[in-house]
């Protein structure tokens, strides 16, 4: 398994700033499933898992993962953490005992992440344990329902889910639920359920998982790759050739400590979806767990292994023991190979998983279990993982104004990681922004700079081109450098990123690209910040300064030519012209510095299209006549609007911009001009304070151009003379009428049927005027009879139906067997409803072709059923009063097998169905040689003469199901 690493066992954070699907699983059974699949896999060594029908609806809601608290990494070769919330029910907790229990999950989740370490995913993922919950027994019970995973599974997401912490950078917040539990919440066998591509999602990242010893580890990976996107290897893809490699994601996993990896489609599929999980992105933080050994085995015997594998009793094999001088020796088997284990009942009867015992479990005097191996430790061989060395200086500026970036870094030396230790985690290079001052030439545009640099005949014909600054419309590629031919309008890449520093888009004047990837930055230039500017550009404002200016513009067309319609000044942001109606004449725009210009100037085909001019993107539109302009901007110099006239059509035209009026800024836009252009001339009067009871209204001034009696803003009047002082006039007299509530119409009902339909309206304290008019006023000035705003609706059960899935195989290949489906009660919207008809049909009989002659009905999959013969009782009576969770096999439903409540072992296996059996005698044996159960997926051995060490000999089944009596021990 390699290393484990001794100060860190495991990855912790540290914080630095649909459609409906049908599939076929492997047990031949057909899911149908709505809104995401659910995945379960059969683990053919490590204690097998059956499909079975999954009927599960996560519910549809969305959160925002937008951590503001919490960075971002800023490089591709980052790793992904999977914050986990780890649930343990009771039974994991009264098996491993409350003082060792964490301790033992603590170990599992490193196994666990060092799976995900493993280079063949393809990816830096880690597994980062955030926060461990231990339920008590009543809680467990109500969460695991015992034969029904599917249903299990959406208790267990639901309460993952409200356990989440409301704030996203809580040092608990996590991404994903990871359940264990002992008990059976499926058929024999069964060992995982989940989800498929539900990371980050609030309800559906979650998965169940069988508890059964550290081998679990590869369950746990298995169905969090199935959240991740993994798909099954062999099942919808071609990969079925690793399968017996020990692929992790294979439908019977195989994998083992020392032999496991991810198929080469493992790697595809999460290639596929791990960029949309934004969730994995986040900064770690630190956990203070406890420290373990760096490899898990020094903690945990052979014994202890086997206990954890096949329950209490159970511990390493005698029959692979033999006495020696100095304790218990093994005999020629080396123990490291594969863990054997067997019970005091029966010594002589060995069961494995077909793995070895966890690296660094004791093996001899000195020795330990290292890669399925009894070998002396030695330093050369124990991994040692890596650390990081210390940063470098910060490097050359990359722009020497405007804003660039510098990078430092540090290498992973500290020390170096060696034989399988692992890597780093966290990011080589580390970047800030730097000569952040503006450049003398205010019209300076990077991307158009390193356009122009291009060789002017990069294109396929070797033509000669002048290029422009192009931005690519998908986000993904806004840092690479594309140009658009002025002459022609192609657009081309030049096959590189854009420099360190250069802005992602125009219309994102913060965020930049570095290393290719687009960083998000605030307007206060620090990496990673949320601050904004507002409207007007503001940093951190709240568009209070901001001033719209629009108008209509109507103009009788005299001459051909073009006409000047509209100046828009420096600064101008937001900038949208209209054509009101269809004509032939077009738009064009002109440079105001240098009189070019540089939207459809003489010659030029007014076609819709976007350009970039002195670092400001234009869009324009040509609809059939119908024209459209507009800008984010800022303007980093003035235009001028201009129509070019064609036809005798009067050109009707709509404006609309923003500007900062903020005084500094006024003179910055160099609006000011001189001060005797400039007047203050009085406005309209203000409308009266109050509709009643007395009011004021005042006479205002306003700034007036003396040219053309415009109202311009008052910074242009402020330094030539004072602001008169308006005056003020008495209005609205009259006393008030009293106050009302008035109400408005309610609303379409919240829900068709159910038990939650709400319907609303509004409702509002107004008060009347003597001219008819009205305006609303708080609350309080109304009477304490508030109309009702909310009402119940559609309170009436919703119609239901029973949804069944299909029929299972046969469960046998021979003779009599059950085929299975699952029936719900399916009510409409996920409301509350009452399936009225009688339950469908669950189970039923198949017939198959009669068995040869020698094999049982109860034979399943073609596997050979062994009798051992036993001249004494091997498995003792079970206690009346043990408790009863439920049938623990689907062979308890079968009617006929009824008969076989008089045996101690089917009575355990099926005690709902046998507590309930009336009128049937059950006191007498079947007349029956025996009764057999198969166990899935362990290997036996029996030994033939275990008290004569002169013929010792061994015999052991190698098939995947190995079946022992059950013997009437009355």
């Amino acid at each position: 398994m390699g290393g484990w690493g001794l100060s860190q066992p495991l990855v912790l954070k540290q914080r630095t700033n649909g459609a409906a699907k049908s599939h076929p699983l492997s047990s031949g059974l057909w899911l149908w499933t709505e809104f995401g699949e659910n995945h379960n896999i059969i683990r053919a060594d490590l204690g097998g898992l059956m499909d079975l029908e999954t009927l599960y609806r996560g519910v549809e809601q969305s959160i925002n993962h937008t951590r503001a608290s919490r960075s971002r990494r800023h490089s591709m070769d980052r790793a992904y953490n999977i914050e986990v919330l780890l649930g343990v029910d009771d039974s994991v907790v009264q098996f491993h005992g409350k003082d060792h229990v964490q301790k033992y999950l603590l170990t599992l989740m490193n196994i666990v992440n060092e799976i995900y370490h493993d280079r063949s995913l393809g990816a830096k993922i880690n597994v980062v344990l955030v926060r461990i919950i231990m339920l008590g027994y009543g809680k467990s019970m109500s969460l695991i329902e015992l034969g029904n995973p599917s249903q299990s599974l959406e208790n267990v997401c639901r309460w993952a889910f409200l356990q989440q912490k409301q704030d996203t950078g809580d040092a608990e917040y996590h991404d994903h639920a990871i359940f264990l539990t002992r008990q059976e919440f499926g058929p024999t066998g069964m060992q995982g359920y989940a989800p498929v591509t539900g990371m980050c999602h609030p309800v559906r990242s979650c998965t169940l998982n069988h508890e059964d010893g550290f081998s679990s580890a590869f369950v746990v990976a298995h169905e969090t790759g199935h959240v991740l996107g993994m798909e099954h290897d062999g099942q919808g893809n071609r990969c079925g050739d690793e399968v017996h490699l020990g692929s992790i994601m294979a439908p019977l996993v195989q994998a083992a400590f020392h032999r496991f990896h991810w198929s080469r489609c493992s790697m595809q599929e999460l290639g596929r979806y791990i960029h949309s999980y934004d969730c994995l992105r986040d900064d770690p933080f630190d956990h203070n767990w406890p420290s373990l050994p760096q490899l898990p085995g020094l903690h945990y015997s052979m014994n202890e292994q086997c206990r954890f594998d096949f329950g209490v009793g159970y511990a390493l094999c005698t029959a692979l023991q033999k006495a020696g001088q100095s304790g218990p020796q093994y005999r020629t088997f080396d123990p490291c190979k594969q863990l054997w284990c067997s019970h005091p009942d029966n010594p002589f009867f060995c069961k494995t998983k077909k793995g070895p015992p966890i690296d660094g479990t004791m093996c001899g005097n000195g020795k330990h279990c290292f890669k399925g191996h009894c070998i002396w430790l030695t330093p050369d061989i124990i991994k040692q993982d890596g650390n990081w060395g210390s940063w470098t200086e910060f490097g050359q500026c990359s722009r020497t104004c405007g804003g660039g970036v510098q990078f430092r870094t540090r290498d992973c030396d500290n020390p170096r990681p060696a034989n399988g230790g692992r890597p780093c985690v966290g990011a080589t290079d580390q970047f800030q922004m730097c000569n952040s001052e503006e450049c003398d030439d205010i019209y300076s545009d990077p991307r158009e700079e390193q356009c122009r640099a291009s060789d002017p005949r990069h294109d396929l014909h070797s033509n000669i081109h002048q290029w422009l600054p192009y931005v690519h419309p998908d986000p993904n590629k806004r840092c690479h450098l594309y140009c658009q031919s002025k002459g022609t309008r192609e657009v081309t890449s030049m096959y590189r990123m854009v420099l360190d520093g250069t802005r992602c888009s125009y219309k994102d004047p913060h965020s930049v690209c570095v290393k290719g990837e687009c960083e998000k930055m605030g307007c206060d230039g620090m990496i990673g910040s949320s601050k904004q500017e507002d409207k007007c550009g503001v940093c951190g404002g709240d568009s209070s300064s901001c001033k719209t200016f629009k108008d209509t513009i109507i103009r009788t067309t005299k001459k051909q030519g073009f006409l000047k319609v509209l100046e828009v000044p420096q600064g101008a942001r937001h900038l949208l012209i209209q054509e009101l109606k269809a004509a032939p004449h077009s738009l064009a725009v002109k440079n105001e510095a240098s009189g070019l210009f540089f939207l459809n100037g003489e010659g030029d085909i007014p076609e819709t299209r976007s350009l970039i001019e002195k670092g400001v993107e234009w869009e324009y539109e040509n609809d059939n006549g119908k024209e459209t302009l507009q800008s984010t901007g800022p303007l980093t110099h003035g235009v001028l609007i201009m129509v070019k006239l064609q036809g005798d059509e009067d050109v009707h035209l709509s404006y609309k911009y923003m500007m900062n009026m903020d005084s500094n800024s006024a003179l910055q836009n160099n609006m000011l001009v001189e001060d005797s252009a400039y007047e203050w001339a009085p406005k309209k009067w203000s409308y009266c304070s109050k509709l009643c009871g007395g009011g004021k209204k005042y006479q205002r001034y306003g700034c007036r151009r003396i040219a053309d009696s415009k109202m311009v803003h008052k910074s242009f009047c402020n330094k030539s003379n004072r602001k008169p002082i308006g005056d003020v006039r008495d209005c609205n007299p009259k006393p008030c009428p009293p106050p009302i509530w008035v109400t408005g119409e309610w609303q379409n009902c919240s829900k068709p049927c159910g038990k939650t339909g709400l319907q609303v309206r509004s409702v509002s304290c107004i008060q009347p005027s003597e001219d008819n008019t009205t305006r609303s006023i708080h609350n309080k000035h109304c009477n304490d009879n508030r109309p009702e705003s909310r009402q119940a609706c559609n309170r009436h059960p919703c119609p239901t139906q029973w949804r069944v899935g299909p029929w299972t195989q046969c469960s046998v290949t021979c003779g009599n067997g059950t085929q299975q489906r699952q029936a719900l009660c399916h009510p409409r919207d996920n409301t509350i409803g009452l399936c009225l008809d009688s339950k469908p049909d669950i189970i039923r009989i198949c017939r198959m072709d009669p068995c040869p002659k020698g094999t049982s009905d109860l034979n399943k999959n073609g596997n050979m059923l062994i009798q051992f013969s036993s001249r004494h009782n091997l498995y003792p009576k079970i206690s009346s009063r043990q408790r009863c969770h439920g049938d623990r096999s689907v062979f308890c439903r079968i009617e006929t097998l009824g008969r076989y409540c008089a045996l101690p072992d089917f009575r355990r296996l099926c005690c709902k169905t046998c507590a309930n059996e009336t009128g049937t005698n059950v006191s007498t044996p079947v007349a029956t040689p025996s009764f057999y159960i198969s166990i899935p997926y362990h290997q036996s051995f029996y030994i033939s003469n275990p008290f004569n060490n002169s013929s010792y000999t061994l015999s052991y089944q190698q098939s995947l199901y190995v079946s022992v009596p059950y013997c009437d021990s009355s």
